[in-house]
C-alpha cells in the first residue's frame, strides 16, 4: 500500500502505462502471426502488404518505448528474411523522410 499521494499516483499511473504496454505488444505479436500466416498460405503480394502493416505496427511499438528501437529493428530484419526466403524478392522500404533545408540566415 503507498504511504503518500504521489506513491500512491505513481501506482494509478503504473498500471495504465502497463495495461497500454501490453496491449501494444498483443497488437504486435497479432500483426507478426498474420504476416507469418501470409508467408505460408498466402500469395506474395498478400504477404508484401501483411509485411508493411507489421513493419508500421513495430515501428509505433519502439516509437511509443514499448520496446527498444534496436529489437524493433532485428525484428523487422527477421521478417524480412523469410519474406525474401519465401517470395524471392524483398519489400519495399518505406520512404525516408525528406531532410529539411537550412533555414537562411536573416
Amino acid at each position: 500500500m503507498a504511504h503518500s499521494l504521489s506513491a500512491a499516483k505513481r501506482v494509478r499511473q503504473n498500471a495504465k502505462q502497463r495495461a497500454r504496454n501490453r496491449w501494444r505488444e498483443r497488437t504486435m505479436r497479432d500483426a507478426i502471426k498474420e504476416f507469418e500466416t501470409k508467408i505460408e498460405s498466402g500469395t506474395a503480394a498478400e504477404a508484401k502488404a501483411a509485411f508493411e502493416k507489421v513493419q508500421k505496427v513495430i515501428d509505433r511499438t519502439a516509437k511509443r518505448g514499448t520496446i527498444h528501437k534496436n529489437q524493433a529493428s532485428r525484428r523487422k530484419s527477421r521478417l524480412n528474411a523469410k519474406l525474401v526466403a519465401k517470395t524471392g524478392g524483398a519489400a519495399p522500404k518505406p520512404a525516408a523522410k525528406a531532410a529539411k533545408a537550412p533555414k537562411a540566415k536573416a
